[in-house]
């Protein structure tokens, strides 16, 4: 057991909180996955066996990552990039839809029969890639014509691949890059012409998708929809979820205590979407604000690491996958209590599913493998400064 934990590199609160959100879903998931079970999908203890699998190869991935010297991801992005790009126009290709709107999201895995969404393997990729590019012209002067082909295009055509099926994701990876973008020093009169670009180019979208319905599948109108419902209060499946929600969490001034959740029964998503609701009916508002304190914590340490990271590549490296963790996190929670339209975005290292899980340990991984660096350096450091520490290691 020493062994193992001697492996372990990098920030240990990080690892330390990973952990605990890890730890905390099975109990919410366990009870959730019975609305699942009770819908004729398979029994309850399956779906934890299956949660725990998902968070065993995401520990594995998370672990291997950050084996990796942080630098090599800098190249690593510039390889991914046309892949991903192949990933996402083939599950767009597929045409899948549900009641006539774009459900392409997933593609499948062959041989292991495993479904994977490409949008979180782009979202990551991307903000590699961003703090790749953004740290090459860090003490350059920025002209805005020599970045349009090797920034803004990667970034626009996948989003473009993105978009139809998946409008929340589209608009957090655009928001998290524009963010980067701004912490990276790019210039801000140039940073405000891509944001009027993207909302021009989301405009043209609809305008299109609803002036020709049938030409490609999407969903617009559920976009809208969502939108409108938000701020007028009609009742549709949406405003029906957000009611159970409100009502589990309103319940949760009394909490009903662990695995005797009443609306799991009723809300849809309720081991997913809106697990947080789930937690609050179950464990009151003590287990709300111990799971925004972990991921406020989190973010603490994110800027902690970054600050001390010994490059700029780093720096921007850390913000740029550990931010839209935290920042899913926050919609994810804003949604159940109302304060955001529904948006389908999962609350990291808890709810259940695939994919999410193993792109949030990816991002953490390499959160962790800049972390290890500076340890590396600090230790580097230590020993330079003590020569008997060097003569012992010799002995």
């Amino acid at each position: 057991m020493q062994n193992i934990f001697k492996q372990i590199k990098g920030d240990k609160a990080i690892w330390a909180i990973v952990a605990l959100l890890a730890i905390f879903s099975f109990m919410p998931v366990y009870s959730a996955a019975s609305n699942l079970a009770n819908a004729g999908h398979t029994n309850t203890f399956s779906l934890l066996v299956k949660h725990f699998m998902h968070l065993l190869l995401g520990f594995v991935i998370m672990f291997g990552v950050h084996k990796v010297p942080y630098k090599y991801f800098r190249g690593l992005s510039m390889v991914m990039i046309p892949i991903v790009f192949v990933l996402l126009l083939i599950t767009m290709l597929q045409g899948t839809t549900i009641d006539g709107a774009n459900a392409s999201r997933w593609i499948q895995i062959p041989i292991v029969n495993m479904s994977f969404q490409t949008s979180t393997l782009a979202s990551v990729v991307l903000m590699v890639y961003v703090a790749r590019y953004l740290s090459k012209i860090r003490d350059k002067e920025v002209k805005f014509k020599e970045t349009i082909l090797p920034l803004w295009t990667p970034i626009f055509l996948m989003l473009i691949l993105i978009l139809p099926a998946n409008f929340s994701t589209t608009a957090i990876i655009f928001t998290m890059i524009m963010m980067l973008a701004f912490i990276g020093g790019y210039p801000l009169k140039y940073l405000a012409l891509m944001i009027v670009s993207g909302i021009a180019a989301l405009a043209i979208f609809i305008l299109v998708a609803k002036a020709f319905p049938e030409a490609m599948p999407n969903r617009v109108d559920t976009w809208m929809s969502r939108i409108e419902n938000f701020t007028n209060g009609e009742d549709t499946e949406a405003d029906y979820q957000i009611e159970k929600a409100k009502i589990a969490i309103a319940t949760g001034i009394t909490p009903l205590g662990p695995g005797k959740s009443i609306q799991k029964n009723f809300l849809p998503q309720s081991s997913s979407d809106f697990i947080f609701a789930i937690i609050i009916e179950e464990y009151g508002l003590f287990g709300g604000i111990f799971i925004l304190f972990l991921y406020m914590w989190l973010l603490f340490r994110i800027v902690v690491v970054s600050h001390k990271s010994d490059s700029i590549f780093g720096k921007l490296l850390v913000l740029g996958v550990g931010l839209p963790i935290v920042f899913q996190a926050l919609i994810n929670m804003a949604v159940a209590v109302e304060l955001f339209p529904v948006t389908g975005q999962t609350l990291p290292l808890i709810s259940s599913g695939g994919t999410s899980i193993w792109m949030t340990c990816m991002a953490i991984g390499i959160i962790l493998s800049v972390s290890a660096k500076r340890e590396e350096l600090k230790q580097q450091e230590e020993a330079e400064d003590n020569p008997l520490a060097i003569l012992s290691e010799a002995i």
